[in-house]
C-alpha cells in the first residue's frame, strides 16, 4: 500500500478515536497479519497486534462458515476490562478496535463502521 493510503487511514483512525474517548485503540490490519495503519498504546506492539488480528479473522471466519451463519461480518470479545471489536474492512483487511469496559456499544459499533466505510472508500479510489 502507497505511503498516501497510509497517510490517509491513519486520519481516519485519528478520526475515529476523536469520535469517542471510549475509544483505546485501532488498527487496520491486512488478513495475514501485517499492521497497515495503527493508532495504539506506546507499550502495544503493532505486530502482536497484527498476529492476533490474524488469528481472530480467521477463525471467526471459519466458525462463520463451519456453523452456516454466512459471511463473517465481525468478531466481539468482552473482557472484564473492556472490549475487542474487529470487523472486516475488506476482502484483504480488517479494523481491529479496543473500547472501554463503559463504553457505549452501539456508539462504538457505528463509529467503527463509518470508518470501515472511509477506509473501503480511500482503498478503491
Amino acid at each position: 500500500m502507497v505511503s498516501s493510503s497510509i497517510k490517509m487511514i491513519s486520519l481516519i483512525l485519528q478520526d475515529l478515536h476523536a469520535s469517542s474517548s471510549d475509544i483505546l485503540a485501532s488498527a487496520l490490519v491486512s488478513n495475514d497479519g501485517l499492521p497497515i495503519a495503527f493508532r495504539l498504546p506506546e507499550d502495544v506492539e503493532p505486530d502482536r497486534v497484527g498476529g492476533m488480528t490474524a488469528a481472530m479473522f480467521s477463525l471467526g471466519s471459519r466458525a462463520a462458515r463451519e456453523m452456516k451463519v454466512g459471511k463473517m461480518q465481525q468478531v466481539m470479545v468482552q473482557g472484564d476490562d473492556g472490549l475487542i471489536v474487529l470487523i472486516q474492512a475488506s476482502a484483504e483487511s480488517s479494523l481491529i478496535i479496543t473500547a472501554k469496559q463503559e463504553a457505549k456499544l452501539g456508539l462504538v459499533l457505528l463509529n467503527a463502521r463509518q470508518a470501515v466505510k472511509q477506509i473501503i472508500e480511500w482503498i478503491e479510489e
